[in-house]
């Protein structure tokens, strides 16, 4: 079974960046689409930003411009550069993978489906 596993986030202050990886293991996340979703407490988790194994990306309109999707398929690791952070970016960030998912289908799904692999999450802070 695939097997996620976050590094990276801590504080930032407003302006400022950081970077976010995940790695994936177990079995190859080849055929994986893997991104990331965030949640406050009290709001319900939600996609990021999402990239296919071929590059394909989808991004949520709040991050656009400012964060930027990668991954390294020789790795089984995506990346997250975020820049130009505000503090509504602060959250829990959890790295996830869909199987056979589009980068779209992927950051539009509901949190609750029961085809999202997780990892623990790694809590990003933005200070203003």
């Amino acid at each position: 079974e695939l097997q996620l596993q976050e590094s990276g986030g801590g504080s930032v202050q407003a302006g400022g960046s950081l970077r976010l990886a995940c790695t994936a293991s177990g079995v190859s996340a080849n055929a994986y689409c893997m991104g990331w979703f965030r949640q406050i407490p009290g709001k319900e988790r939600m996609g990021v930003a999402a990239v296919d194994s071929d590059g394909s990306t989808n991004y949520a309109d709040s991050v656009k411009g400012r964060f930027t999707i990668s991954r390294d398929n020789d790795k089984n690791t995506i990346y997250l550069e975020m820049n130009n952070m505000k503090y509504e970016d602060t959250a829990m960030y959890y790295c996830a993978a869909i199987r056979g998912a589009s980068p779209l289908l992927f950051r539009l799904s509901s949190a609750a489906a029961e085809y999202i692999l997780w990892g623990q999450g790694t809590q990003v802070t933005v200070s203003s």
